[in-house]
């Protein structure tokens, strides 16, 4: 059996607009993929299909179809996406139109079932598996639309559908979870949000879009295609695989799969190679996202420039609080202030001011406005960067799960046969990753140190799960990993990181990729959609640590 190439062309909503014009006319590919379906995209779509029944599913990918469908079907590239949000039955109707006015004979499969009844939520998903991919694709699809499954899936189907995997194959579909987890969020992987990218020839510029080569045993090579920017690097492919992950035991639909297993080489220019991995039985439930509106809020935030800015941040608390009450009111003071400066900027500290209410008019214009009235009577200097305006909605996300059996997975064929998909027969019950303690071992005995960044030493990459966000560190040499290992303790994070502190925090290993992974429970509370944090999804967070000045082994390097 030939190797299968899979490109990615889309991380989220709103990623690249060119970049499936550019993977198809870049070089060889069998299939396509994109990836809209954020957490926070399903509610968008959510609040699109109040509005509209006949929407819920990403409007983007029909423009962009539109160039290309006719040069995917020429060269035999076959497209998967999960685009189809909450309506991948419309947005397959809406290819098939498309295809017709474009003068294509274009065969549409689709993989529904996700959608759960839940009355009490705006939407409510499960996380498919992969094999609703595979039998649209053994029914000859040109097209594969899907709702939520999970990123890694439209990888895992493809290859389910080329090389034969049944559901017994677990280290295949492991290895094939991986390299779909690391082309899931397109150039992320090639060098887009990397640590080290000053080091990359382009300095990360326009980071090419990523491509699994695909073997039969679940083994893969990571590379591009020639002539793109970013790169394929050992550490490029650290950083996406410790992207929103929890412990070594990463849980799917059809596979849990070890990521302390995962084995990386630098096999080439740009390539490498993905081998090793090994795989579990899935559990027997499936994730659940779940969407509601939480209500709504908005934001004002003053400048305070020069001497007593606690006073001054004090004073507006206090007269904000008079005018609207305390209920639901966030103040976050931001001492971007320096001392003794020549220009205004540089002096001044901000407060943002924020509010949530379930009553759309208290955090509307009757919480903007007492901000503004503030302007000639209360701090000197007073001024805002924000201008009034009504509250916006906004979405509190939840987790729940549910039995895989209890979910109604189909595959819609292009011929418009229903196939129901059925659930693995062998599941191992569990629920969730074990806590991995503290190491016992202890690193080397450095005791010279020299002061300087964190981030001199090591990467991190950094992101968000509902409520909860992730933070890898990785080192980038064997004896960086030794002391690495014994230091960064969940103790010297809420140091380095103070917000963690008072938060459940879960750290695990990864020793095969030289990295220990944090999950920090709560940080961004009901979610990113909720979150009034200045970093809502995390993503700087890896960066915030890095930046720390600690005390460095002097006998190691970067």
């Amino acid at each position: 059996m030939s190797v299968l190439r899979v490109g990615n062309a889309s991380g989220f909503y709103g990623d690249r607009f060119d970049a499936w014009r550019e993977m198809l006319d870049g070089g060889e590919l069998d299939v396509l993929t994109g990836d809209y379906l954020a957490e926070l995209t399903m509610l968008i779509l959510g609040r699109d299909r109040m509005r509209d029944p006949s929407l819920g599913y990403a409007k983007t990918f029909l423009r962009q179809a539109e160039g290309v469908l006719g040069a995917a079907l020429e060269r035999g590239v076959t497209l998967v996406t999960n685009a189809g949000g909450l309506n991948p039955a419309g947005l397959a109707d809406a290819i098939r139109s498309l295809g017709d006015r474009l003068g294509l004979q274009v065969r549409v499969g689709y993989v529904e079932g996700d959608a759960i009844q839940r009355p009490d939520a705006l939407t409510a998903n499960a996380y498919l598996g992969a094999f609703g991919i595979a039998a649209c694709l053994d029914a000859g699809a040109d097209v594969v639309v899907t709702g939520r499954v999970t990123d890694a899936s439209l990888a895992v189907g493809p290859a389910i559908a080329r090389f034969g995997w049944g559901r017994d194959d677990l280290d295949a579909l492991a290895g094939a979870t991986v390299a779909g987890h690391l082309i899931e969020c397109g150039a992320q992987v090639t060098g887009g949000n990397f640590s080290f990218f000053t080091e990359l020839l382009d300095g990360g510029r326009r980071p090419g879009f990523p491509i699994a080569e695909l073997h039969p045993d679940g083994s893969s090579v990571l590379t591009k295609h020639p002539g793109t920017g970013g790169a394929v690097t050992v550490e490029t492919v650290t950083a996406q695989l410790l992207y929103e992950v929890g412990g070594p035991d990463y849980l799917g639909p059809d596979v849990v799969t070890r990521l302390d297993t995962v084995r990386l080489d630098q096999e080439g220019p740009d390539r490498v190679r993905v081998t090793g991995v090994r795989g579990t039985p899935p559990p027997d439930t499936l994730k659940v996202g779940v969407n509601n509106l939480g209500g709504f809020r908005n934001s004002m935030t003053f400048v305070l420039c020069g001497l007593d800015v606690p006073a001054k941040a004090a004073l507006v608390r206090s007269q904000i609080e008079e005018s609207v009450g305390t209920e639901g009111l966030e103040f976050t003071l931001a001492r971007t202030d320096h001392p003794d400066v020549g220009d205004t900027e540089a002096a001044s500290a901000l407060l943002h001011v924020h509010l949530r209410d379930g009553d759309r008019s208290r955090a509307g214009r009757a919480f903007s406005a007492a901000a503004v009235e503030l302007a000639l009577a209360s701090y000197p200097g007073c001024t805002l960067t924000t201008l009034p305006g009504d509250a916006t909605p906004y979405g509190v996300f939840t987790a729940d799960s549910i039995a895989q059996d209890a979910v109604e997975h189909v595959a819609v064929l292009p011929s418009g046969a229903r196939v129901p998909v059925p659930p693995p027969t062998v599941t191992n019950g569990l629920q969730g990753a074990p806590v991995q303690h503290e190491a016992l071992t202890r690193g080397p005995s450095l005791h010279a140190s020299r002061r300087g960044p964190l981030g001199e030493l090591v990467g991190a990459r950094s992101g968000d799960k509902g409520g909860d966000a992730n933070l890898g560190v990785w080192a980038r040499t064997d004896t960086t990993w030794a002391w690495l290992r014994d230091w960064l303790t969940v103790e010297r994070l809420a140091e380095l990181l103070p917000e963690t502190a008072p938060l459940t925090v879960e750290r695990y290993e990864l020793p095969n990729l030289r990295a220990v992974n944090f999950v920090i429970r709560g940080l961004l509370g009901q979610g990113v959609a909720a979150s009034t944090r200045f970093d809502p999804q995390a993503k700087a967070l890896g960066e915030l640590l890095r930046s720390r000045v600690v005390d460095l082994p002097a006998e190691v390097s970067a």
